[in-house]
C-alpha cells in the first residue's frame, strides 16, 4: 500500500519541478526581451537655437536632434514642444510617423516664436516609439528671451570740420547680448559731405563683443552724419541710426603759421623780403612752403622758399626774391600739409600803402578762414613805384643833421652828405687851431 503513495509523491515532485522551471524561463525570456527593446535605447543628443537668444515675438528655429544606437530600425512619432510662452508654427509637419534607422539620427526643426517677456524659459519636446505601449522620449530645451539692442556710439570725431578737409569719424559697435549678431551693414550719408568707405560691413559680431569701424569725412556745409546700420539675429533683420551734428569751423589741433621780422630790401631790379616762421598751433605743419602772391612774382635765388617739417612751438626763417609793377600790398603764401596729407594754405599780406592792416586768408584744400596781417607801413613809408623805399621807380630817403639823402640820383644824391663831412672836418681843424688862429688875430 506504501509503494503507490511514494511513486504517486515522486510524480507530483517532477511536475512540480516542471512547472517552476519552465517559470524561471519565462521570466528570463522576458527580462531580455525587455533589456534589448530598440525604444528603450532612443535618446536626445543634442538640440541648436538660431537665433541663439531671441527677441521678444521674434520667430526663430529650434532644432532637436534624436539618436538611435539600437541595430533595430525604430519608429518615431508625435513630436511636440511644450510651453506657454513659445508657439510652434509648423505642428503639422510632424503628422506622418518617422523612421530612424540603426545607428542614425533623426533631426525635427520647430518653427517658433518667443511669446515671453525678457527672461529663460524650458519647453518641453516630447516624442513616442512606434512600439505599442513605449513610453514617451522627451527633454527640456532653454530658451532666452532678451530685449537688449545693439549699441553703436560715436568713439572719435573732431570737435568740427574744417571746410573740405578729411577727417576721422570711428565707429563703435556693441553687442551687449548672450548670442551673436550677423550681417552687420553701416551705410552713411549726409548732405555735402563726401564719405569714405560708402558702405561697410561686419560679417558677424559675437556676444558681448565689440569692434570699430572707421570712416574718413570731408565735409563743406553743417549737416547731420546719418550711419544707418542693419543687422540680423538669425533670420530677422533689424535696423538702427547714430546721427553725428557736423558743424564747420577751424580745427583746433591744426597748425597755425605766425609770420614776424618780415624786412624788405631792394636789391636794384628785384626785392628781397625776409621773415620768421613759428608754429603757434598743435600740430606739425608738414611740407611747408613760401612764396609770394599777385601781384608780385618770385624771381631770382629765391622765387619760393622750403621750410619742410615745422613742429608745434617751433619756428623757422625764409627769404623770397621777386619783381612787383605795384609793391601796394606784398601777399606771402605759406602752403603746409598736416599729418593726413590735407592741404592747408595761410595768406600774410604786408600793406605797404598806409597805416591800416590788410586782411590775409587761411585756407584748406576749397575753403578759405580769415586771419589778420601786419601792416608794414610806418612813417615815411616803405612804398614800391612812386614810393620812396628804393628799387625799380622808386627811391630810399634818409635824414642826417636834417638833411635828407637819396640813392635814387645817382652819384648827385651823395653831395649833401659830402658838404656835411667837409664842415665836420673844417670844425674839427678850426677846433685844433684856435690857439693859433687866435695869436694870429690879436697881432693883427
Amino acid at each position: 500500500m506504501k509503494k503507490p503513495y511514494i511513486i504517486t509523491g515522486c510524480v507530483l515532485m517532477l511536475l512540480i519541478l516542471a512547472v517552476s522551471s519552465a517559470a524561471a524561463d519565462q521570466s528570463t525570456s522576458s527580462s531580455s526581451s525587455s533589456s534589448t527593446d530598440p525604444a528603450t535605447q532612443i535618446y536626445i543628443s543634442s538640440y541648436d537655437l538660431d537665433p541663439a537668444v531671441f527677441y521678444t515675438n521674434e520667430t526663430g528655429t529650434v532644432t532637436v536632434h534624436v539618436v538611435n544606437p539600437s541595430n533595430t530600425t525604430v519608429g518615431l512619432s508625435q513630436p511636440a514642444l511644450i510651453s506657454p510662452n513659445i508657439q510652434v508654427s509648423n505642428k503639422d509637419s510632424f503628422a506622418t510617423m518617422t523612421t530612424t534607422g540603426s545607428g542614425s539620427t533623426v533631426d525635427y526643426s520647430f518653427v517658433i516664436t518667443a511669446t515671453g517677456d525678457d527672461g529663460t524659459y524650458f519647453p518641453l519636446f516630447t516624442v513616442y516609439p512606434r512600439e505599442f505601449g513605449a513610453s514617451a522620449i522627451h527633454s527640456q530645451i532653454k530658451i532666452v528671451v532678451d530685449s537688449k539692442d545693439l549699441q553703436a556710439v560715436i568713439s572719435e570725431k573732431p570737435d568740427s570740420f574744417p571746410a573740405s578737409v578729411d577727417k576721422n569719424v570711428n565707429l563703435t559697435l556693441i553687442n551687449p547680448r548672450a548670442g551673436k549678431l550677423t550681417n552687420i551693414v553701416i551705410t552713411p550719408y549726409g548732405d555735402g559731405m563726401q564719405i569714405s568707405p560708402g558702405m561697410s560691413y561686419v560679417s558677424s559680431l559675437d556676444a558681448e563683443s565689440s569692434v570699430e569701424v572707421p570712416f574718413i569725412v570731408s565735409a563743406t556745409q553743417a549737416a547731420n552724419l546719418t550711419f544707418h546700420i542693419t543687422y540680423q539675429n538669425g533670420n530677422n533683420v533689424h535696423s538702427k541710426d547714430v546721427i553725428l551734428p557736423v558743424t564747420i569751423g577751424n580745427d583746433k589741433t591744426a597748425a597755425v603759421p605766425v609770420v614776424n621780422n618780415v624786412a624788405l630790401t631792394s636789391k636794384g631790379s628785384y626785392y628781397d623780403v625776409t621773415g620768421d616762421i613759428t608754429n603757434a598751433g598743435i600740430s606739425d605743419a608738414k611740407g611747408l612752403v613760401v612764396s609770394v602772391g599777385s601781384p608780385a612774382t618770385g624771381t631770382e635765388t629765391y622765387p619760393e622758399y622750403a621750410i619742410g617739417s615745422l613742429a608745434s612751438d617751433d619756428s623757422s626763417s625764409f627769404e623770397l626774391t621777386f619783381t612787383t609793377q605795384n609793391l601796394a600790398s606784398l601777399p606771402i603764401i605759406i602752403t603746409w600739409k598736416d599729418a593726413d596729407g590735407n592741404t592747408y594754405q595761410f595768406i600774410k599780406t604786408i600793406d605797404l600803402s598806409s597805416s591800416s592792416s590788410a586782411g590775409g586768408t587761411t585756407s584748406g584744400n576749397k575753403t578759405s578762414k580769415t586771419s589778420s596781417s601786419s601792416s608794414m607801413s610806418g612813417p615815411g613809408g616803405m612804398g614800391g613805384p612812386g614810393g620812396d623805399m628804393g628799387g625799380p621807380g622808386g627811391s630810399s630817403s634818409s635824414s642826417l643833421f636834417g638833411i635828407t639823402t637819396s640813392n635814387g640820383g645817382g652819384v648827385s644824391s651823395f653831395y649833401p652828405l659830402v658838404a656835411v663831412v667837409i664842415l665836420l672836418a673844417a670844425g674839427i681843424v678850426g677846433y685844433k687851431k684856435r690857439r693859433w688862429i687866435m695869436a694870429k688875430l690879436k697881432k693883427q
